[in-house]
């Protein structure tokens, strides 16, 4: 980004109000990658007959309290890294902006996951000591995705913890607290979830990667190289779709109900293949969360409209 598109985006936040800067260190595009698991984990659960209201509401309020402060913690900690400079790709970060101070982001954070300790006490009273072992792992996760010595947000293992966290392990706990004990249908339909999650970031890695390894970021997207870092995102979105498929109940309109999932999977796979390592792909991060939602939606259709 030039000096002049720079300042002149630097103006237009500025003059945003202070609630909507806010809501973009929070990042609510891809709050649905919280949001999905915890559905997934209900409809596996109401299907063996195990469903509780309350478990619902409150492990997405937890699950999106962890994200929402892991992206707060992330803005402010990479602004006082100096990961997010003023040639940034991605959209803009309020503490690398000024626009917000690091130490009121900072506390926000905090707060966010204070809030997600409180529900994750209920969930914990309901789910034993299993809740109690992934609420302190995904809060600990959510810290050290950006701080210590070695913030996972560098290294080559983000998308594999993503799959593990964003995927099985939400869907196998959110099971769980319904009642259904983890068996190996859940952990697949959690497999399946955390795909496309993990692709989400191995977007993000590979739109940043300039940027990071300038600041000696080791990420997958780097590891790899810019062509296998494309394969690696149409192998993730096809093996979502594909498992997606085959998850679903057996029906005779099923390939019709997965339609939308194939073409949004062939038209993400298209632009990462034509789009270069710009802002540009910012698009791709929106619209493959929104891929997350259509498998699942589509594995529900299957069961209920056919």
């Amino acid at each position: 980004m030039d000096v002049t598109k720079n300042n002149a985006l630097q103006k237009d936040l500025a003059s945003l109000p202070r609630s909507a800067r806010w809501l973009m260190s929070a990042r609510p595009k891809t709050l649905g990658l919280s949001v999905v698991p915890v559905l997934a984990g209900t409809w596996i659960a109401a299907l063996s007959g195990a469903f509780r209201p309350d478990v619902l509401g409150i492990a997405i309020f937890a699950a999106c309290a962890i994200q929402i402060g892991t992206n707060l913690w992330n803005d402010a900690a990479d602004a006082k890294r100096g990961t997010d400079g003023p040639d940034r790709l991605g959209p803009p970060r309020m503490t690398s902006t000024g626009l917000l101070e690091a130490r009121h982001v900072f506390a926000a954070a905090r707060l966010a996951f204070l809030c997600a300790a409180g529900a994750g006490l209920y969930l914990t009273w309901l789910g034993g000591w299993p809740i109690l072992i992934l609420g302190l792992l995904s809060l600990a996760m959510g810290y050290l995705y950006s701080m210590g010595p070695w913030p996972l947000s560098a290294s080559p293992f983000g998308e594999i913890l993503v799959v593990a966290f964003f995927g099985i392990a939400a869907v196998t706990g959110t099971a769980h607290l319904h009642g259904m004990p983890p068996d190996g249908q859940v952990i697949l339909l959690g497999l399946i979830i955390g795909l496309p999650a993990a692709a989400v970031l191995l977007v993000n890695n590979h739109r940043d990667r300039n940027q990071d390894a300038a600041t000696g970021r080791r990420t997958l997207a780097i590891r790899i190289g810019v062509a296998a870092s494309r394969v690696f995102f149409a192998l993730l979105l096809l093996c979502a779709a594909g498992g997606s498929f085959a998850f679903a109940p057996p029906s005779s309109g099923r390939a019709l109900i997965f339609t939308p999932v194939l073409l949004l999977a062939f038209w993400l796979i298209r632009a990462m293949f034509r789009l270069p390592v710009s802002a540009r792909l910012n698009r791709l991060i929106p619209a493959t969360s929104v891929f997350q939602a259509l498998c699942l939606a589509a594995m529900v259709g299957s069961d209920i409209v056919f």
